[in-house]
């Protein structure tokens, strides 16, 4: 049997666009002789499309969108991730399905039945659970057809809770009858994830002998991103077929459904979880300016290493011609930093705006010195030169129509080392979700041909040069304690006892945990970042602002 994967990179809420995508992998199907092709979960509407399922005239026009691709669908059977209206008065309006393409028509759906409701998961919010559902059979082959969570009945990760326990669709699919298995996903990225999810994989074939077809989503969806991935394992769980990492892709697969050979091009994963997260940042940033409709960013460059990694990034994601760095230095920058900052643009060859920010800094001061009589300086002037840039950066983005990308990491933004409408204005923040010892591994990445970022931006001790010989260490406890605490809090959720337990110092332990909760209201109000690992601060951290808990051991 010869099975199509279109591998694609969907537009959210762009039904005619995302339309036309699928139809253009239906013709080129057709070209190679394929029986079936195959599209990723709601590859249709874009994933996740979120409360703009909850407008009637969405759902209405992605049906007629779904009839006009159908009667495209004449010489094989195809399947496209969309939803499917429920007619019943009972439950939620929609089933998250992927709906089958035959002779020029619809012919039916199959729905999805594991609902994921945590992380970055909402999918009960609008969609009713499918229930049991007979294999698929093509030109003669049973395909035992899931989507997405379907698969993620089991997790392969050490120590992972199971989710569900009652139902195991693609166990239910091998009982009856199904001779290849296949999943339709739309499953995001993270740090380690794609080997994780090959895994799950292979778990499924080696406990049911069986094929395994996986096809993924791809690209940056606000601040998730999907890495497609898509492979396709023989039933001896070896990867027989596989496409890129990062970018849309074609494959055509050949499946001897009685043997359970596969035949079809194998394309490398990145070389290391390093390179697989700049790619997944690369994209990120890519996308969400081009689906936003932006072509040119611009960002700060300090010198410092946070602000050299989001320039080398944008750069590879945009084009050097269409970066703007614009340096901001003040009366505590020091004359190193500002020549990495020129020198930093020089290798990346993208344009320098230098725009002094004494004068305004000074007028500030100044204007408000009556009203701070008699107290003596302290942050407060810190955070209003971070404000004076962030004005500049903002009126610039403004007036060129440029994307502001903001430059902090993890580590500053769980600890609240970081400054509202300052140096958090913007955006999309690149890094945000990159821990500061994952930043430095970036920068050597960034540097693996060449100098882009300059050796004196990662080697010098990290500072805010907002006050006279000023270090991040001042502040924040060394990254390699730092770091490793906050993984543990906030990715693995364990308590500051428990962390302790791990040997680190508890007063440490109990000054971060206090940092982080304090910081909750600055990371409410921060633009969208870009996830890359299991927890990242955005819509799959849902913690209050307003509340009191108990952080000390």
């Amino acid at each position: 049997m010869r099975i199509a994967i279109a591998q694609l990179d969907p537009v959210i809420g762009d039904l005619a666009g995302n339309a036309a995508r699928i139809e253009a992998a239906i013709e080129r199907a057709e070209g190679a002789g394929a029986q079936l092709l195959l599209t990723p979960e709601l590859a249709l509407t874009g994933y996740p499309p979120r409360d703009l399922l909850e407008r009637p005239g969405f759902v209405r026009e992605a049906g007629r969108a779904l009839e006009r691709i159908a009667g495209r669908a004449r010489a094989l059977t195809v399947l496209v991730g969309t939803i499917e209206p429920n007619p019943d008065a009972e439950g939620r309006a929609l089933w998250n399905a992927a709906a089958i393409l035959e002779r020029g028509k619809v012919s039916g759906f199959v729905r999805k039945q594991l609902l994921p409701t945590y992380d970055v998961f909402d999918e009960d919010r609008y969609f009713e659970p499918g229930g049991h559902q007979a294999p698929l059979v093509v030109a003669g082959v049973s395909l035992g057809i899931t989507i997405c969570e379907d698969m993620w009945s089991a997790d392969p990760t050490p120590g992972a809770r199971a989710l569900y326990r009652a139902h195991d669709p693609i166990k239910d699919q091998v009982a009856r009858g199904a001779r290849v298995l296949v999943n339709l996903s739309a499953s995001p990225f993270h740090r380690g994830k794609i080997g994780l999810r090959e895994e799950l994989i292979r778990s499924h074939v080696l406990a049911h002998g069986r094929p395994f077809i996986f096809v993924n989503q791809v690209g940056g969806q606000d601040e998730l991103v999907f890495d497609g991935s898509s492979c396709v394992l023989d039933a001896n769980g070896r990867v027989k077929a596989r496409a890129h990492s990062f970018a849309e892709d074609f494959l055509v697969v050949e499946i001897d459904s009685a043997t359970g050979n596969v035949e079809g091009p194998r394309h490398p994963v990145p070389g290391s979880e390093t390179a697989e997260v700049w790619d997944a940042l690369v994209l990120g940033t890519r996308d969400y300016a081009r689906k936003c409709g932006f072509e040119r960013a611009l960002l700060g460059v300090s010198g410092g290493i946070d602000s050299a990694l989001t320039a080398a990034i944008a750069t590879e994601a945009l084009g050097k011609e269409n970066v703007l760095g614009v340096s901001m230095p003040s009366r505590y920058s020091s004359p190193g930093s500002k020549d990495d900052a020129k020198a930093l643009c020089e290798n990346l060859g993208i344009g320098l705006l230098t725009v002094p920010i004494e004068p305004m800094f000074r007028a500030f001061l100044e204007t408000l010195a009556p009203a701070f009589a008699g107290r003596p300086q302290d942050v407060t002037e810190e955070n209003i030169q971070a404000r004076v840039r962030g004005t500049i950066l903002m009126a610039l983005s403004n007036k060129r129509c440029d994307l502001l990308l903001t430059t902090g990491n993890k580590s500053e933004l769980a600890t609240g080392y970081c400054t509202l409408y300052g140096d958090m204005a913007g955006g999309l923040a690149v890094i945000a979700d990159c821990p500061k010892l994952l930043v430095y591994e970036l920068a050597r990445h960034a540097n693996r041909k060449g100098e882009k970022i300059p050796r004196a931006s990662i080697e010098k001790p990290p500072s805010a040069e907002l006050r006279p010989d000023q270090k991040d260490t001042d502040t924040l406890p060394p990254f390699e304690v730092l770091d490793p605490i906050l993984e543990l809090l906030v990715e693995r959720k364990l308590d500051a006892a428990e962390i302790v337990a791990r040997g680190f110092e508890p007063a440490v332990v109990t000054r971060v945990a206090r940092m982080v909760d304090v910081a909750e209201y600055k990371r409410k109000q921060m633009p969208p970042g870009l996830k890359v690992t299991s927890k990242a601060f955005g819509v799959g951290r849902r913690y209050p602002i307003a509340k009191r808990v108990t952080s000390v051991v």
